[in-house]
């Protein structure tokens, strides 16, 4: 991932060789290569999508993409939405994020944790199905990505009865996820009290755009309340729908997602239909973003 706009994107391959440096080993070779086995361990995943998304946002600037008026990412995202505000430089993002991987990954013992996917009930209703199957365990919303599309994640015991008391309720499908541990949930307390530590150290500055929060749907703007966002995020729902809207009502009707897939794209089109959105992960993609922009 990542490979054409590297190749073609002086940019962009220049955020690569940053990552690289920053880290010490090639993750570019594992973004343009492999081995997906290595891709997917959390501590690589997570700083190898923020490369692609910075060197995606920074082929478009280079393009002479318009500024953005504000910024948004989902989760890993919020990271590469305060590269691109400024509040924290590429370097000390992509060292902090695989720090986050790893302590998120070590926070809960494989196989204890799990996350599914409960389809066609609202917010309300999966709060209570999970309040009804906790039975002394957690389990609750890790992320609500728009109508009807809600991310449950805890113990696993609670997850498979949240999902068995979603379906009683009128779920259309409960998926469990592919995933290494149940993010954004009260699990994950530990590896945001060693996260605050580390993000602690990094140089924050004020933003110099509005960058919207997961854990409050509202956009902060001090450097404080970036770092404080960003610790209680791991612990707390990604509330992806409301954040979207609230960027609506403040104004915003374009978005442009920075980075690997279209996944984002799709949520934004969902949430609001009448929103114009373009998606930058290739060579192809950066030009006709460009090109719709400029029309």
């Amino acid at each position: 991932m990542g490979k054409d706009l590297a190749t073609a994107e002086p940019a962009a391959a220049a955020v690569f060789r940053s990552a690289d440096d920053a880290l010490g080993f090639g993750l570019s070779g594992l973004c343009f290569e492999g081995p997906e086995t290595d891709l997917v361990r959390t501590e690589i995943t997570q700083p190898a999508i923020l490369t692609v998304a910075i060197a995606a946002f920074r082929a478009f600037e280079a393009r002479g993409g318009r500024p953005p008026v504000a910024a948004a990412g989902h989760s890993l995202g919020e990271y590469a939405a305060h590269v691109a505000a400024k509040t924290l430089s590429f370097e000390d993002a992509v060292r902090v994020v695989r720090e986050r991987g790893r302590f998120m990954q070590e926070a809960v013992p494989e196989g204890e944790g799990a996350m599914a996917a409960i389809l066609g009930l609202d917010l309300p209703a999966v709060t209570r199905v999970c309040a009804q199957a906790e039975g002394g365990e957690v389990v609750s919303c890790a992320t609500a990505n728009g109508p009807g599309q809600i991310v449950i994640a805890g113990h696993a015991a609670a997850v498979k009865r949240a999902c068995e008391a979603a379906l009683a309720a009128g779920a259309s499908r409960a998926i469990p996820l592919q995933v290494s541990a149940p993010f954004h949930c009260a699990l994950m307390e530990p590896a945001a009290r060693r996260l605050s530590v580390v993000l602690a150290s990094a140089t924050f500055c004020d933003p110099s755009i509005p960058v919207y929060t997961n854990v409050d749907a509202a956009p902060v703007a001090t450097a404080a309340a970036s770092r404080d966002a960003l610790v209680r995020q791991v612990v707390s729902s990604v509330r992806w729908e409301e954040e979207i809207l609230r960027m609506a009502k403040d104004g915003i009707d374009t978005f442009v997602e920075f980075g690997p897939g279209r996944v984002l794209a799709g949520l934004v089109r969902r949430i609001r239909k009448d929103l114009r959105v373009f998606s930058v992960s290739d060579a192809a993609g950066l030009t006709a973003t460009l090109q719709a922009l400029q029309s």
